[in-house]
């Protein structure tokens, strides 16, 4: 209503306020504030350079590191897909019924691959695979 009205005008003043003190402070020391920046810039600079240097270090030391880091997650993986795999056959070998099928993927909408998938996680089961997509 109205009061929502008379924020906004009040926002838009406060506004104004703020940017006049700045416009005119940022006039007339300038060159001070300018003059102050410099020497931070310059410092900045040189952090800059030795995180830079830190950074190539660590990844000299990391590049080690990183091909036993990736042999291990690459057996990790490898065993992994194997698992899926035979779960996947396992899951195959699933016998659902069309109607179960198509039940599900109108009751939740879902697509004909997850409503099949689900289905099969659940041994066939509608009822179970039902409850595990509603909660």
């Amino acid at each position: 209503g109205p009061r929502r009205g008379g924020m906004a005008a009040e926002g838009d003043v406060e506004l104004e306020l703020e940017t006049e003190p700045n416009g005119s402070g940022g006039g007339s020391d300038g060159a001070g504030g300018r003059a102050a920046e410099k020497p931070r810039k310059h410092d900045s600079g040189a952090a800059d350079l030795e995180r830079v240097t830190d950074y190539a270090e660590e990844k000299e030391i990391q590049s080690s590191n990183l091909e036993t880091a990736m042999s291990v997650i690459g057996d990790r993986r490898s065993r992994e897909q194997k698992a899926k795999q035979e779960r996947e056959k396992e899951l195959a070998k699933v016998t659902i019924k069309k109607e179960d099928l198509e039940l599900i993927m109108t009751e939740m909408e879902i697509s004909r691959a997850a409503a099949e998938r689900s289905l099969r996680e659940h041994m066939g089961n509608v009822v179970e695979a039902l409850i595990t997509l509603t909660n």
